[in-house]
């Protein structure tokens, strides 16, 4: 499953439906906001999600990792709203019967969504903002053209 919270994620039971007799490996992966970027200090960071569609999107990328790799369950929440240093912005979580699959799926869950979820971001520095950004930028296709999916 896929969603997205305005919620901090520290505040929910993430791993709790992960909890599975047959899964002798689980991975999960935490990105949180850093306090330096490109350069500057950076005090916080916002993200605004498009959810119906990052919901659609997260949801087949989540799929499709069942589908490549030999895994029991895979899931992921992304924040939007307001973020302070050191909050988790994305969460990923994956269970398989061995370490090797639930970590090759989580890295692809991963690389995807930064690549195809609808979702933009502005960091605060001290001297300004980023202004609005798309916060995960797609893929170069053959000949440099980008690649919206």
């Amino acid at each position: 499953m896929f969603s997205v919270s305005e919620e901090p994620l520290e505040d929910l039971d993430l791993q709790g439906p992960l909890l599975n007799r047959e899964a002798g490996g689980c991975v999960e992966f935490s990105g949180r906001v850093r306090d330096f970027n490109q350069g500057k200090t950076v005090s916080s960071l916002e993200y605004q999600v498009y959810a119906g569609l990052a919901d659609k999107e997260g949801n087949l990328i989540l799929k499709e990792a069942r589908e490549k790799f030999d895994i029991l369950e895979a899931r992921c929440v992304h924040r939007s709203g307001h973020l302070k240093i050191g909050e988790m912005a994305v969460w990923v979580g994956v269970v398989a019967v061995h370490r090797a699959e639930a970590f090759s799926a989580c890295q692809y869950i991963m690389d995807e969504l930064k690549h195809r979820l609808p979702i933009w971001k502005k960091e605060h520095y001290a001297d300004g903002d980023s202004g609005w950004i798309r916060s995960h930028t797609p893929p170069l296709k053959a000949g440099g053209d980008l690649a919206f999916s």
